[in-house]
């Protein structure tokens, strides 16, 4: 897909209201997921990005799944990391880096990621075991986990991939762990318009 086709395509949904951004709602069906990502409540508050919003599609693969991100109204050329997290505001709860999201000319991006992305998405950590340290700073890598039972993460979120491209936009300059390196911006959509314990990704089943 081209810059001009992803482009196009983000002012259509632009025109047609955002509606699937603005949905409380996930429409699954016919093996295929859509629900939209919403500006979170720091950059709702700092007043920037007023036009950010995102489409998601998920759709069956064989044994896994593939989740498709299109979002538009972001700052151009611009580096993102998407997460699927335990709960769409801090404290996030369990967080998994899938992958960057990166942003064309007109602030327009599109990716695709592999993985699991319905009901039986979740992390398990059955007791605590030694992990690499990688990354002294900004936030040091934990050496052991603590121990939980099955945590499903249902719900999806966008970060700045830099707290100096986050204040250049005209949003919060703080510095979250959030990306590859742990020292990404702040979170700039979620899917906080559906419950803390009910994500979109939960209803879509296997």
């Amino acid at each position: 897909m081209n810059k001009l086709t992803i482009a196009a395509g983000a002012v259509a949904l632009a025109t047609a209201g955002l509606g699937i951004a603005q949905t409380s709602t996930a429409d699954a069906g016919g093996g295929r997921l859509n629900f939209g990502l919403q500006r979170s409540p720091g950059i709702v508050a700092a007043g920037c990005l007023p036009n950010a919003a995102a489409r998601v599609t998920v759709k069956h693969d064989g044994a896994v799944e593939r989740m498709s991100i299109t979002a538009w109204g972001l700052p151009a050329n611009t580096e993102f990391d998407t997460f699927v997290i335990q709960v769409p505001n801090a404290p996030f709860g369990v967080s998994w880096y899938q992958g960057d999201l990166e942003t064309n000319g007109y602030g327009v991006a599109h990716q695709e990621y592999v993985g699991r992305f319905q009901q039986e998405t979740f992390a398990i950590a059955p007791n605590t075991a030694p992990a690499p340290s990688v990354h002294s700073s900004p936030t040091p890598d934990a050496t052991s986990n603590p121990p939980f039972g099955p945590i499903h993460t249902f719900h999806v979120g966008v970060w700045f991939n830099s707290p100096a491209d986050a204040t250049k936009a005209g949003c919060p300059g703080a510095t979250t762990p959030f990306n590859g390196e742990h020292n990404a911006g702040v979170q700039v959509l979620n899917t906080a318009q559906f419950p803390a314990t009910a994500g979109p990704l939960g209803t879509f089943k296997p």
